[in-house]
């Protein structure tokens, strides 16, 4: 396994896990922290809520990091001299050989 598919996969499981804790939470104070009832449990509804923006803000961060990381690890950009698309612009546009200025046509002299 290359080091671009290990941050792929990282970056799938960050993503996964950031959509779970976004729709866990409900921005009319509903969602996860509103069904815990009574502040005993879990460590109340505040610590709740509490937790879950913490962690959105973390897995946001970590998702921008692997992004980063990723782009450094991209195969082909570090300076490879077999680039696609250089080859690709030789042979789609070949050189062509510019024809010679036409010298203008002599008059015959009486």
């Amino acid at each position: 396994m290359t080091n671009f598919t290990i941050f792929l996969v990282l970056i799938t499981i960050v993503c996964f896990l950031l959509i779970i804790v976004i729709m866990v939470q409900n921005p009319k104070g509903g969602g996860l922290s509103s069904s815990l009832g009574g502040s005993t449990q879990m460590g109340g509804v505040q610590k709740t809520t509490d937790f879950l923006d913490k962690s959105t803000w973390t897995l946001a961060t970590i998702l921008i990091v692997l992004i980063l990381l990723s782009s450094l690890s991209f195969p082909g950009m570090m300076g490879g001299s077999d680039s696609k698309i250089i080859d690709n612009k030789e042979l789609a546009a070949p050189k062509t050989e510019t024809p010679a200025p036409a010298k203008p046509a002599e008059t015959p002299s009486k």
